[in-house]
């Protein structure tokens, strides 16, 4: 058969796999062409070579995980329409929606995509125009998989970037198998302050009126003592009304909403896998967070260790005496080239968290009110205008609440957020070719199935 011809036939029946078998068949299927698992139980040693996956599969898994596919509904009530605290759709940050769900269309995780050859970041959909967008999405409605893959990726450096192989990088369990040669290694980073400021503007707007305490500081607020309703302000800091978080709770959720994205990343990742029959595995990535990124180039800020006990002045000072008031590094942003591909709304990248709050606020009101969407694109506003008017904005004191809250934590811990840095990945996934020898000689039948079993000869010979 003809390559092309060849090609077509297991694209034709990527699209035939029904999604239920892909669900029901789904597995981690860890060993790879090339690879070696030591130990009397399972031990095996591939007796062919690494093989890389093809762009064309690549692309494929890439679209699954990040794929920019059309317009979000933002089906939701922009003005509440006179119903009490019954609004709030000036939540979401965007209009634009990929193959993956993301806490009020934020977007906030990139996917690296690592393998022999290079190093890549998928951009995300505030990484481009509008006009891109269209071109991205009608490709993908035509099946230009491999099209959409070459446009969306950005070389962040040539080869294969890696971590040492070695405990407490890697967990024991996980050497033998992770990133090898061959294999196509897909990293989510989340970026955390953009999802961070949405959720305060929402949060401190006056349909909700939360308030948040430093749990470090004996529960005063958190930057913003002077709007709580004991001293005249609206916002909730009696317990009795629910409407209280501690920072760390607060923070975690919005942690928690970022790993929702990288989660979904991996189980898209997996379930085109089964459906194409590669191998592959999601796996813990945050034991080798900071060596990842800076693996990847990722730029590190410091803050010291009294900053994150938001120890007191003679706290810090008996800290630094015993010398214990160390530098901590985390994470930053990403610049390649003299451009920044993942930049945090925080220091050093603004000037002030101030400054950082307006940008936000300013590039969220032009994903929001997003002017030059495609005219009569699928799914997208019928009355373009009148929903856009429609939409209230944040009021002044919300603005103000949430510009004094991200001052207070970023002068107070030396980093926004308090107890992570802007950015932070927590899953990985690999995907990979089969040495079904090892599944043969270990396993009883169904360990693969059918599509593994065919799939080298379909894709590659």
């Amino acid at each position: 058969m003809a390559p092309d011809a060849r090609l077509a036939e297991a694209l034709a029946a990527v699209r035939r796999y029904p999604l239920l078998d892909a669900i029901r068949l789904r597995r981690s299927r860890r060993f790879a062409l090339g690879a070696r698992l030591t130990g009397a139980g399972l031990g095996h040693a591939s007796k062919a070579p690494p093989h890389p996956l093809s762009e064309t599969e690549e692309a494929l898994l890439v679209f699954a995980a990040a794929g920019i596919n059309g317009f979000c509904l933002s089906d939701l009530p922009m003005d509440g329409g006179g119903d009490p605290e019954g609004g709030g759709g000036n939540v979401m940050a965007a209009l634009t929606g990929r193959t993956i769900a993301s806490a009020d269309a934020v977007h906030a995780t990139s996917l690296f995509v690592i393998n022999d050859d290079a190093t890549w970041m998928i951009r995300r959909p505030q990484d481009f125009t509008t006009a891109e967008i269209d071109e991205l999405i009608a490709l993908a409605a035509s099946g230009d998989i491999v099209e959409v893959y070459r446009r969306s990726r950005i070389k962040v450096r040539d080869g294969r970037t890696s971590v040492a192989r070695e405990v407490p990088t890697l967990f024991p369990f996980n050497k033998w198998s992770t990133n090898l040669a061959g294999t196509t290694y897909f990293l989510p980073v989340g970026e955390l302050t953009a999802m961070y400021i949405n959720v305060l503007l929402s949060s401190f707007d006056e349909q909700v009126s939360l308030y948040i305490a430093d749990e470090r500081n004996n529960f005063r607020g958190a930057g913003i003592a002077r709007y709580a309703r004991s001293r005249g302000g609206r916002l909730h800091n009696d317990p009795a009304d629910h409407r209280l978080s501690p920072i760390n709770l607060y923070e975690t959720v919005v942690v928690e909403f970022i790993l929702a994205e990288e989660a979904f990343m991996a189980h898209n990742l997996s379930l085109v896998e089964q459906a194409m029959g590669l191998g592959g595995w999601t796996h813990y990535a945050t034991a080798s967070e900071d060596d990842w990124l800076k693996a990847l180039g990722f730029a590190t800020g410091i803050h010291k260790a009294s900053q994150v006990l938001n120890a007191g002045a003679l706290k810090r000072a008996l800290m630094g005496f015993l010398g214990k008031n160390i530098d901590i590094e985390f994470p930053l942003g990403l610049t390649v080239g003299g451009t920044d591909l993942i930049r945090p709304y925080c220091p050093p990248y603004y000037p002030t968290m101030e400054a950082a709050v307006l940008a936000f606020i300013d590039d969220k009101r032009a994903g929001l009110l997003q002017a030059d969407m495609a005219e009569g694109a699928a799914g997208t506003w019928k009355d373009r205008g009148k929903v856009r008017g429609s939409v209230p904005w944040f009021s002044d004191e919300a603005i103000r609440i949430t510009i004094d809250y991200c001052t207070y934590i970023h002068e107070t811990y030396g980093r926004f957020p308090a107890y992570y840095g802007p950015t932070r990945t927590t899953l990985a996934h690999q995907a990979h070719h089969l040495d079904l020898e090892f599944y043969d000689r270990h396993y009883h039948a169904g360990a693969y199935t059918g599509t593994q079993a065919r799939h080298f000869d379909l894709w590659h010979r």
